[in-house]
């Protein structure tokens, strides 16, 4: 904010220089929102963007009404010659990954990483096993009060299962990656599942994730919300604009401020 002083100026002293105002003109005003929405675009297309969880299937690790920071510039791509010179790293067990739904137009879900390429997955009783060895993971939960024989035993003993929530693209195709009970990830694929196992619509149900899908890697929650999945569940306009209103309304108490800035893992 300028502040106006008075300046005292004897009657024989020389008047005071004008400033001179230089406008800009309307091709500098398009030329700088064309910079502008360039960069903006190069930013969410290439390196980070925003996303918000739905949904409980990855909980305690993520919840209903996270916002996330995901990098896109972290993972390796087509093995391109240049690729060798970026910060580029292989996808690994246990990541946290956000990648294209393969069915539908369902735009991103977010998953962590239990199969890589080639690896022999198969669960007991709720123990994931890759390669015959038991998968310790501390960030899973699961609901005494649920029990699924599909997703709880997997991969089936034979084509003879329920195929109640699965994909039936998947269903057709299932047993034909599973040897001596165990369930074989193809080349370029992933295996993923939800940290929050009985409440997780994952791998088991609809199959693998093609290395071309994986959108990029959650690095922090820059703001989490006090939600629910049904305040997602309605995408209409008029839901849309009750959500966002409630939310402004209720924003200091809704907030979980120890969330924010939280680096995902």
């Amino acid at each position: 904010m300028e502040v106006e002083t008075q300046v005292v100026i004897s009657a024989d002293a020389p008047s005071p220089l004008r400033r001179e105002v230089t406008r800009s003109s309307p091709f500098e005003y398009v030329e700088s929102l064309l910079v502008t929405v360039l960069l903006a675009l190069f930013g969410t297309t290439f390196i980070v963007q925003a996303f918000k969880i739905p949904s409980q299937s990855m909980e305690p690790t993520l919840l209903v009404g996270d916002h996330l920071l995901v990098n896109k510039f972290v993972f390796e791509g087509q093995g391109a010659w240049y690729e060798r010179f970026l910060p580029y790293r292989a996808i690994r067990r246990g990541d946290v990954v956000v990648f294209k739904f393969p069915y539908d137009e369902h735009p991103h879900y977010v998953k962590r990483v239990i199969g890589l390429p080639g690896d022999r997955i198969h669960i007991h009783n709720q123990q994931v096993y890759v390669n015959g060895s038991q998968l310790a993971e501390l960030y899973v939960v699961y609901d005494p009060s649920s029990y699924d024989p599909f997703g709880d035993n997997f991969p089936p003993a034979d084509r003879h299962f329920n195929e109640a929530g699965l994909r039936p693209e998947w269903a057709a195709k299932l047993m034909d990656y599973v040897e001596r009970g165990e369930l074989v990830v193809p080349p370029h694929r992933y295996f993923v599942m939800g940290d929050n196992r009985d409440r997780s619509w994952d791998s088991r149900y609809w199959g693998f994730v093609d290395h071309d899908a994986v959108m990029g890697r959650p690095m922090l929650i820059y703001w989490s919300v006090q939600a629910s999945a049904q305040d997602y569940t309605n995408r209409d306009l008029l839901g849309a604009l009750r959500g966002v209103t409630e939310t402004l309304v209720h924003l200091p108490a809704r907030t979980r401020w120890k969330r924010m800035m939280r680096e995902v893992h």
